[in-house]
């Protein structure tokens, strides 16, 4: 452990500090707050909403440039708020890339051309890691704070070889789809001229799970991967960013919530049982009468509120599983990086109180068909600015001029910069 992490550990994490009069070698905590409000938001939510709807998507960056702007504008960092100075241009030419690429894979599928399709994928999957970096280098390359701004500095080949898990994914998929074929036993006669399920045997079993776990794993390497370079590789002024988490850790974090996700969907499944046997259970001879009496109609609605019923229980199963993932994720993160040796960030975001949020959120947001969800966005993040403190080495006015004097011009591809890309959120 660090000088600077020891002491940062020892200290109040609310303490105030005059950033002035801290001497030079001394830990100064600085908290983070956001000042937004629920209604306030509101109006900026439900005006990108109506436009968006009624240009039919084209306002879609101009919504999310608006969306940026509020957020970061009421995120405040030792009571200096952060800013997005992107250019609308380059994000509407962005957007609008997009929409053409995603045109021309629509039509080539509604046309039967599946060579251009299967060609289409493989050019899509070679251009996922460029266009995350893109996105990664044009929203910290428009991130503010105090005259700072972040660069990313990570190479193509650094980005291309973060991305490893990607092919790894697709390379799994392949073995197990041929695989599964090539396992497959052989058509029997049969009298019976009615289709029946695939058999399915213990060695296309194993297959299956081997490969839906394998791609499990190259999933949770690749957010490690992605995050690690992100923060590695991102300098303010000439100070890099410090990374001190390892791939176990996110692989216990995706476990847990795993773990979670088959707790509540057994919760979930007990309360259903449950509440037929208290309500007396379902009478089967007579919901058969009324399917037969009913005919297709009534299978059909049958197997349509079946279907309803399974999606509505999924949902309330993945949705505190998902949340308690993004809080481990989130506590694990700034609670583990810096920037170089000269400062560190605190993370006290308890998971629990994340989770239940998220239920309250995600409720409330079901109750009012959608309309609760801008007030929900902006509860959990405050919730989580609430919960990082930085601590930094010395005076923070001083810090932050030298830091500014330090700056360069910022180094990116130049397709990439002047597209402006803004995928991630």
């Amino acid at each position: 452990m660090t000088e600077l992490e020891a002491a940062a550990g020892a200290m109040p994490l609310r303490a105030e500090t005059d950033a002035g009069a801290v001497p030079p070698n001394a830990i100064a905590p600085h908290d983070v707050r956001f000042t937004g409000a629920g209604g306030e938001y509101f109006r900026v939510w439900i005006v990108n909403v109506l436009l968006t709807i009624v240009t039919l998507g084209i306002y879609t960056p101009w919504a999310r440039r608006r969306t940026v702007q509020y957020f970061y504008g009421h995120t405040l960092l030792a009571d200096s708020p952060f800013e997005f100075t992107a250019p609308l241009r380059r994000m509407v030419i962005g957007f609008l890339l997009f929409v053409a690429l995603y045109g021309a894979f629509e039509l080539a599928s509604n046309t039967g051309q599946d060579t251009a399709v299967s060609l289409m994928m493989v050019a899509a999957a070679l251009l996922a890691p460029w266009l995350w970096g893109s996105a990664v280098r044009f929203r910290l390359g428009h991130t503010r704070w105090r005259g700072l701004r972040l660069q990313f500095q990570a190479t193509w080949r650094e980005i291309y070889s973060a991305s490893w898990p990607v092919f790894a994914i697709a390379g799994i998929w392949i073995v197990v789809v041929f695989g599964m074929s090539a396992l497959s036993p052989g058509a029997e006669p049969r009298v019976n001229p009615l289709p029946r399920l695939p058999t399915v045997t213990p060695a296309m079993w194993t297959l299956l799970l081997g490969g839906v776990a394998g791609a499990f794993l190259c999933l949770i390497r690749l957010e490690y991967n992605y995050k690690r370079l992100m923060v590695a590789r991102t300098l303010i002024g000439t100070e890099a960013g410090r990374w001190k988490p390892v791939y176990r850790d996110f692989v216990r974090v995706w476990l847990a919530a795993l773990g979670f996700f088959l707790l509540s969907a057994f919760v979930i499944a007990s309360l259903i049982v449950l509440a037929f046997v208290v309500g007396g259970g379902l009478n089967w001879p007579q919901a058969a009468d009324f399917r037969g009496r009913a005919g297709g109609l009534g299978i059909l609605m049958f197997l349509l509120a079946l279907f309803v019923v399974t999606l509505i229980a999924l949902f309330l199963a993945i949705t505190p599983a998902l949340a308690y993932r993004e809080a481990r994720v989130f506590h694990l993160l700034w609670n583990n990086i810096g920037v170089s040796g000269i400062a560190r960030f605190r993370c006290d975001l308890r998971a629990g109180a994340f989770v239940w949020l998220r239920i309250r959120n995600t409720l409330l947001t079901l109750l009012t068909l959608g309309f609760y969800r801008p007030f929900a966005r902006v509860a959990e993040h405050r919730m989580k600015a609430a919960s990082v403190v930085l601590h930094v080495r010395g005076g923070l006015d001083t810090l932050v001029g030298s830091l500014n004097r330090q700056q360069q011009d910022g180094f990116g591809d130049a397709l990439a910069d002047a597209v402006g890309f803004d995928i991630i959120g």
